[in-house]
């Protein structure tokens, strides 16, 4: 029977060795993620030989919501076990995040076994890293015009070393403490989610940039690559009373970062409206679409 635990930073390599296998694009197919944002739905981690397996226990249904499973081996062997799980537990097999691919490779294997439906909250926003570091083109005409303005700025930008950690703690928890219903537990899991990854940065793998104005913080990001071809941008906090600031870090750590990558992912918008047109504003190759599906 599977175990699950709270995943560790000592899980990294073994994780990582089955993420990198399976070379899926999604954003939940992140050590650094699974790892940092735990606390927002319980999520614990188990192993089936070499299969990582991700799971989130704190569901609106009260079931069970696994992530389909990365790395290499036997998918039908896989899921006989995953069902053995969820019988004993009195509950059904329910798997969240499913791309086209998966659920293409899901159909084959598993014929009219399941129901899905699209979750377009948590669909993964997909830009050409060469069109986002460019901005070519009548449809860039309004970010070229914000970053005209962020450059007017007196500013410096640098990758965060451990020096800078603390200060960006601070700038992220200010922006937290400023933001109204910030007892909400989505956002407290944000700054959990936040603090990991500065408490495990090296140890994470992570690349992270900073804006300074007249020496103070006034944006941070943080991501990594993610898969052979996509860098993934995890967080990104910014002091919006200066002109451009978002398009202006946004755009220097894709040009530092992610460039000689094919894809950069910016994850979902939660159903947020404002972030969905901020993402929806860089044009997106393409909205990586993700399913929930439920085993009959």
């Amino acid at each position: 029977m599977l175990e699950f635990r709270e995943i560790s930073v000592s899980d990294r390599q073994r994780v990582c060795s089955a993420l990198k296998y399976s070379d899926f694009m999604g954003c939940e197919y992140s050590f650094a993620n699974n790892m940092a944002w735990r606390r927002l739905a319980d999520s614990k981690i188990a192993f089936y030989k070499d299969f990582y397996i991700c799971c989130a226990f704190d569901t609106e249904d009260g079931y069970p919501h696994f992530i389909l499973p990365a790395g290499q081996g036997d998918y039908k062997d896989l899921f006989r076990e995953l069902m053995r799980y969820t019988d004993a537990a009195g509950a059904p097999l329910i798997l969240t995040g499913i791309t086209d691919s998966s659920l293409k490779m899901l159909s084959d294997l598993f014929p009219d076994r399941f129901t899905y439906e699209l979750d377009r909250d948590s669909s993964d926003y997909i830009y050409l890293t060469e069109d986002f570091i460019s901005l070519k083109g009548k449809k860039y005409h309004g970010k070229r015009n914000h970053l005209a303005r962020f450059k007017e700025l007196d500013y410096t930008y640098s990758p965060i070393t451990e020096k800078d950690f603390d200060d960006c703690i601070i700038f992220c928890t200010a922006e937290y403490n400023n933001r109204s219903g910030s007892a909400v537990h989505s956002f407290i899991a944000e700054q959990f989610a936040i603090n990991t990854y500065f408490s495990y940065f090296n140890e994470l793998g992570l690349k992270g940039s900073l804006i300074r104005i007249d020496g103070k913080v006034a944006a941070v990001t943080i991501g990594e690559q993610l898969n052979s071809e996509t860098f993934c941008v995890h967080i990104e906090k910014a002091d919006t009373s200066y002109n451009g600031i978002y398009t202006g870090i946004s755009h220097l750590f894709a040009e530092s970062e992610a460039a000689g990558l094919k894809y950069i992912n910016r994850e979902e918008d939660l159903g947020i409206e404002g972030l969905r047109r901020s993402k929806l504003s860089y044009n997106p190759a393409f909205l990586l679409n993700k399913y929930t599906l439920i085993f009959k």
